[in-house]
């Protein structure tokens, strides 16, 4: 090693942020290891490079004793004097023992750690990446599949889109591109792994923050997000300024910001619907596209009766209860919906029973 090698180590550490004395106390270690494989040496050791030049050197470490019971590891006092007047019992004498043919092995060793270091320091660079990121959107491109795995391209690494993540009207192909929103970055022996989805409400959520110029300013609020991945989404949406309407800025100019997510999503119906402080009005709203009659709730159970004129009935329950579903998931509240015509029934009912009650009554009496 030379001038030449220090000089290299120093670029390494400008453009990968190693450290050069990281990696030149990693090579003195390879060396100590290289070198009792290599000499077979039983006796203890320590490799030196000089930080300068570049310049290796082995010394042999003895403890100095007033009697020798081991060669490899002692030496005699009297024999320590001669270089190193003045040495007690106990002490630690060194002795350079550089092998003639060592450069050659240490190269060898020094290349193994160096590049050892720059993959280790690289995987490092990018777990620390994703890490910042997760709960963010990424771009990728759909490498390979394995069994039901689909393996992402982000550039520097790979993203992982496990099976009960991925949306299942989709299909993935070798090339497509594709946005995913990081679940969880792990470290593993063979580098980060990077979980994503596209089934996760932060997906929808992230698209819309990106897409609306108003919530990356704070003017809009995303308040609530839930999905039946691949069909159907509710987002619930506040405005802090009174002068700027939260579903029109979400939809935008012509439904363009909707229809840029929807695309996204592969045709997903996106709900986009008002939230209110005042849960009557947050649950009529939550039922949209339908229309509400009136909102009923008891506190105490955290449910809602609501009523929906005759004509609304299916469309506020949705295909097989979707839309009531997602609704009860946006608000946190139970949801029983009745069209006016079963409301009247009820109260026919209810008003009935009270008469029948109130008659035997008065015949018992």
């Amino acid at each position: 090693m030379n001038m030449e090698f220090i000089n290299a180590l120093k670029d390494i550490e400008k453009e990968k942020g190693i450290s050069s004395e990281v990696l030149l106390q990693a090579i003195e270690h390879a060396l100590h290891t290289a070198y009792r494989k290599n000499f077979g040496s039983s006796q203890n050791a320590r490799i030196e490079i000089a930080r300068e030049t570049g310049e290796i050197k082995v010394f042999s470490m003895k403890t100095a004793v007033l009697e020798v019971n081991d060669p490899a590891l002692e030496i005699s006092l009297e024999e320590a004097a001669e270089s190193n007047p003045g040495i007690k019992e106990g002490e630690i004498v060194e002795t350079e023992v550089t092998p003639r043919n060592f450069g050659r092995i240490a190269a060898q060793a020094a290349k193994q750690v160096v590049v050892q270091q720059i993959r280790e320091a690289e995987r490092g660079l990018i777990y620390e990446e994703y890490l910042s990121r997760e709960g963010d959107i990424v771009n990728g491109v759909v490498r390979r599949q394995e069994g039901k795995n689909i393996y992402i391209d982000l550039g520097r690494t790979e993203a992982l889109l496990l099976p009960s993540e991925q949306i299942i009207t989709e299909k993935y192909n070798h090339g497509d591109r594709i946005k995913t929103y990081i679940i969880e970055v792990k470290k593993t022996t063979k580098g980060p792994q990077i979980l994503v989805s596209r089934t996760h409400p932060g997906l929808l959520k992230r698209l819309f923050e990106l897409e609306v110029p108003e919530i990356f300013e704070g003017i809009v609020e995303i308040k609530a997000v839930v999905r039946e991945p691949g069909m159907r989404s509710k987002i619930a949406v506040f405005s802090k300024n009174d002068n700027v309407d939260s579903i029109g800025a979400c939809v935008g100019p012509k439904g363009m910001r909707v229809q840029a997510i929807v695309q996204e999503l592969k045709g997903e119906k996106i709900d986009i619907v008002r939230w209110d402080n005042n849960v009557r009005e947050f649950i009529a709203n939550s039922l949209s596209p339908a229309q509400v009659v009136s909102v009923m709730i008891d506190e105490g159970e955290k449910s809602a009766q609501v009523v929906v004129p005759n004509h609304q009935l299916s469309l506020s329950i949705g295909k097989e209860g979707q839309n009531a579903r997602l609704a009860a998931r946006l608000t946190g509240w139970k949801i029983d919906i009745k069209s006016e015509s079963q409301r009247m029934e009820s109260e026919e009912q209810a008003l009935d029973d009270a008469v029948k009650g109130s008659e035997e009554e008065e015949v018992d009496s």
